[in-house]
């Protein structure tokens, strides 16, 4: 063999080498862990989804989807959606970088969802309610005409079925793809929940993080009990628009849960892991009490 020989055949085989290295690379590690945003702690995707998307190092709770929240907190196949057939269009023909109706399209590939928010109703321990829960992932969790027409639908199924209403909120706030159309969701959604307020109808507000903008002003802090989960950042601006605005420098913690419970503007903080739970404590003495209510008439 010649020295010429020699030196391809080496040559082949570091290629040949280093193929396989990548080739392991990107099979074996993607996909497999996850840093977290707030302590930088490696954890394995199977641990955290064991603890409910939460870090086991330092408890940071994770975004999580409508789909996922409902496999969280309802009796298994108790859930029956309701009003998936409401879809979005573009009644505005609106286009900024991009047409508003490849966003939806792109949205709706990227979470098999058709809006963000699923509608329907179910159990949580036995105790039947309405719900209505939103998913960040599709396009930020804003609120269209057609999440307002949802949430509206279903509070009304609340009140002609005379059971409780439960909301969980993670939404950046109004669709500004749909203009004056979106911001009047803020007024329906808030007359829906006038109406049960009217017809003595349970309302239990879950705010995830994020809730923002429109939600937070409209149907998402109108609850008869507010919940927040852990961490949540709630509020209406955000905090650089709102220190850019006023010229001062906002308090740490500003606009998180355990802030607004500081300040009486929730009323419950809770851990994911208990979240079922306290929503079943609550169902249980709201039913007692109607209960006891109909033995006194």
């Amino acid at each position: 063999m010649s020295i010429q020989e020699w030196f391809e055949k080496r040559k082949e085989a570091q290629i040949e080498r280093r193929s396989t290295e990548v080739k392991v690379e990107n099979i074996t590690f993607p996909g497999l862990w996850t840093k977290c945003v707030h302590c930088g702690a490696q954890i394995t995707n199977k641990d955290l989804e064991a603890n409910m998307m939460v870090c086991p190092q330092c408890d940071y709770h994770f975004r999580i989807g409508a789909k996922e929240r409902i496999k969280q907190l309802f009796d298994k196949n108790s859930f029956i959606e309701m009003f998936s057939k409401i879809k979005p269009t573009d009644p505005l023909n609106f286009t900024d970088t991009e047409p508003y109706k490849e966003r939806l399209k792109k949205a709706k590939e990227k979470t098999d969802l058709s809006e963000a928010v699923i509608t329907g109703v179910g159990k949580i321990c036995g105790h039947e309610l309405a719900a209505a829960i939103m998913d960040f992932e599709f396009m930020g969790g804003s609120m269209g005409s057609v999440v307002g027409e949802r949430v509206t639908k279903i509070m009304e199924e609340a009140i002609e079925k005379k059971i409780p209403m439960l909301s969980i909120t993670s939404s950046g706030g109004a669709r500004m793809q749909e203009s004056a159309l979106s911001l009047m969701q803020m007024a329906k959604t808030s007359c829906a929940c006038a109406k049960m307020d009217e017809e003595k109808i349970l309302y239990i507000s879950l705010l995830t993080e994020p809730t923002f903008g429109g939600v937070t002003a409209s149907f998402g802090t109108l609850g008869d009990i507010i919940i927040a989960e852990q961490g949540a950042r709630i509020g209406f601006a955000g905090r650089r628009v709102i220190e850019q605005t006023i010229h001062q420098k906002l308090p740490s913690g500003f606009q998180t849960a355990e802030y607004l419970l500081k300040y009486g503007q929730i009323d419950i903080i809770s851990k994911r892991k208990d979240l079922r739970n306290n929503l079943s404590r609550i169902l249980e003495l709201h039913n007692t009490t109607n209960s006891l209510e109909e033995d006194h008439k």
